[in-house]
């Protein structure tokens, strides 16, 4: 039996695998399924999880969390026009890959209307480029 050599944190693909498993967390927190999310490449890496509904002042705009390597989370609603979101709020906090949990408090919050979480103005965690980095940022909550 040959063991599974082991990927060096530098490599891509093992950025993306740790965003995907990063991802999965989230989704099954948020009770949001898998088939809800997206993953682009970049750069910047970044990911997209669709929420089952509307927000308060929002009527009729689908929502969802955005995510992507420099700026951590943020919320955002569809266009009627299919241009580019629009992002309303964005998670701030410490780090780019925060815990399940605090998506939750997020998510809650986006959707009881209440600004007092999050902010308006974009965080900037870190610059686009290390994987090395990233990947060690998205497995660091592993261990927390």
């Amino acid at each position: 039996m040959t063991a599974t050599p082991h990927v060096p944190p530098s490599n891509p693909h093992a950025v993306v695998a740790a965003l995907r498993d990063y991802l999965a967390e989230v989704t099954r927190a948020l009770g949001v399924g898998l088939e809800s999310r997206t993953v682009d490449q970049g750069p910047p890496l970044s990911a997209y999880v669709a929420l089952d509904d509307y927000l308060p002042g929002y009527p009729g705009r689908d929502a969802a969390l955005l995510w992507d390597e420099a700026r951590g989370w943020s919320a955002a609603v569809e266009t009627h026009s299919g241009e580019d979101l629009i992002v309303i709020r964005y998670l701030g906090g410490s780090c780019v890959a925060p815990p399940p949990s605090q998506l939750i408090r997020f998510v809650t919050a986006l959707r009881e209307d209440d600004h007092r979480i999050g902010q308006l103005a974009p965080p900037a965690f870190r610059s686009v480029g290390s994987s090395a980095e990233l990947n060690t940022l998205l497995r660091l909550r592993e261990t927390t």
